[in-house]
């Protein structure tokens, strides 16, 4: 198990490697064009703000690890362990039913936008915004099986271990 999630983390990380690449690249080229060339490329900003988007939801669902997220813990941290296990089981469900819940609507918005595309690249504006609703399942897979392994304490430690590995 563990060598599939670290086989999975590994790609997550270098999909996220290779859109960083790309970004870099293609804000190169405009420098060049822009300055050297005097020749602006409107497509590359309509690119990079697109490449930002999936770039910043995709490592928020797949590569940042728990302990990396910003979080306000100065109670949490003055409580007993099992208290701390109570309030993450209680912190994770909170997150389950609200992107959950919010699961239809985002759905519905994202597919409303098929009907539009980019100024300039011409892409259908709901594929940029698709990866709003894969970070959404994402995040609901994540904290369901965070909220499986708080109740089950030998899973608990197992994956603890595996995030701070």
């Amino acid at each position: 198990m563990t060598k599939i999630l670290n086989w999975m983390k590994g790609a997550a990380d270098n999909i996220a490697a290779l859109m960083l690449a790309a970004m870099f690249l293609t804000f190169v080229l405009q420098i060049v064009s822009r300055y050297a060339l005097e020749a602006p490329l409107g497509w590359t900003v309509e690119l990079l703000l697109t490449l930002w988007v999936w770039l910043v939801f995709w490592t928020s669902a797949f590569c940042v690890k728990e302990r990396d997220h910003i979080r306000f813990d100065v109670l949490y941290l003055a409580t007993p362990r099992r208290i701390q296990r109570i309030f993450s089981i209680i912190a994770a469900i909170g997150i389950i039913v609200g992107f959950a819940y919010s699961f239809l609507p985002t759905l519905d918005y994202i597919t409303f936008y098929k009907i539009k595309k980019s100024a300039i690249l011409k892409i259908r504006l709901d594929y940029v915004f698709s990866i709003y609703g894969v970070f959404i399942v994402a995040m609901v897979v994540r904290y369901s099986w965070r909220v499986i392994a708080y109740l089950n304490l030998k899973l608990y430690k197992r994956i603890s271990d595996w995030e701070h590995s």
